[in-house]
């Protein structure tokens, strides 16, 4: 299948950004801030985006970012974009960061996030993006998972506005018992 102004294939725009863990980059812990490797995700996540986008993107929203294994000083990161999924004017970028120690050969996986980017047209305002061609069943799947990914946040939101701090003291009381939080008795009462 051949790419088209109203499609593109993931391929297309699949980005790896490497870059070298200089001392700078660590915390007091001696590893690699996770405010580093955040801005690396936005950067290479930007980077896809627009390529498929064709236009200036921004981020919109990341989801859950887990660190699942610490990096070093001294290793390589390689970030890997791909479209997973195409709105309307939103893309969603996956995100797969690997570490290699050069030193010992040791590669791990160590990051996995989706950032959900919008296309932005010359007057800031949002723009069409071009739809997704899945070629294998791997891109069926991230595609598909990107779709559960939105339901469960629309959900998320909607059951957020949902919750309700009673004004009863004594059901507040009851909320916070056995919470590791100490409080005084006014400040709970409503004022």
């Amino acid at each position: 299948m051949q790419d088209t102004p109203e499609f593109k294939s993931a391929k297309f725009s699949q980005t790896t950004l490497t870059e070298l863990m200089i001392p700078s980059y660590a915390n007091f812990g001696g590893k690699i801030h996770g405010g580093i490797l955040l801005s690396l995700m936005d950067k290479v996540a930007y980077v896809c985006a627009a390529k498929h986008a064709g236009n200036y993107c921004v981020t919109a929203s990341i989801d859950a970012v887990d660190f699942l294994e610490p990096i070093e000083v001294g290793e390589m990161v390689s970030l890997m974009a791909s479209v997973n999924y195409t709105g309307n004017t939103s893309i969603v970028v996956g995100i797969k960061v690997i570490s290699e120690n050069v030193k010992t050969n040791i590669v791990k996986h160590t990051n996995t996030s989706y950032f959900t980017m919008v296309a932005k047209d010359e007057h800031n305002r949002p723009a069409k993006v071009p739809g997704l061609i899945v070629e294998n069943r791997e891109q069926v799947r991230r595609f598909i998972e990107a779709i559960h990914r939105k339901q469960l946040k629309q959900s998320y939101k909607h059951e957020a506005k949902q919750i309700k701090v009673p004004n009863d003291p004594e059901k507040l009381l009851e909320l916070l018992k056995g919470e590791r939080c100490v409080f005084e008795r006014k400040a709970i009462v409503k004022q």
